[in-house]
């Protein structure tokens, strides 16, 4: 009977539509391209930037070997926080390309060296996408850490990611 049960739901469970995610971990370093910047002349140092950053995606999941390009802004008061959020643009080929929606919230702690350090941790979701990222769903968590270059950032997507079958 038991058997008999678990057979009827999962019957049930493929016939709904519904779909298992996949899991999603991948890493890409982001170099800038294009930027503008808005500096607070009032001694804070409180700066707005929008950034144009590309890079490549590795890692595992549906967008390891992308390419990925972010259209971010930060607004960022540095030593206290800052509010960074924007979009990143994956593509896997031609007319293979998924939107990302992304926001973080910047801390910065105390490091051994008695400096801060910026802590960028948020949020990801897949807002749209086209060909075979079309009505993909989508989202997790996103850390945000400097690279080699000190204009560079390593941005980090962990989560789930599902398409329709």
């Amino acid at each position: 009977m038991k058997q008999l049960i678990k057979l009827i739901l999962v019957l049930a469970f493929i016939h709904s539509g519904l779909v298992l995610a996949d899991p999603l971990n991948i890493s890409a370093v982001m170099t800038p391209k294009e930027q503008m910047k808005l500096d607070f002349n009032d001694g804070s140092g409180h700066f707005v930037l929008m950034v144009k950053r590309e890079g490549q995606a590795s890692g595992s999941g549906v967008f390891a070997g992308a390419s990925v390009t972010e259209f971010g802004r930060h607004d960022i008061t540095p030593g206290v926080s800052g509010d960074p959020s924007g979009y990143l643009v994956l593509t896997q080929s031609e007319g293979n390309v998924a939107y990302i929606k992304w926001t973080v919230r910047a801390i910065f702690l105390t490091g051994k060296d008695g400096k801060p350090q910026i802590k960028d941790n948020g949020f990801w979701e897949v807002v749209s996408g086209t060909g075979a990222f079309k009505d993909m769903k989508g989202a997790g968590i996103l850390h945000i850490r400097p690279a080699l270059s000190p204009t560079d950032r390593t941005f980090i997507l962990e989560g789930e990611t599902s398409l329709p079958q």
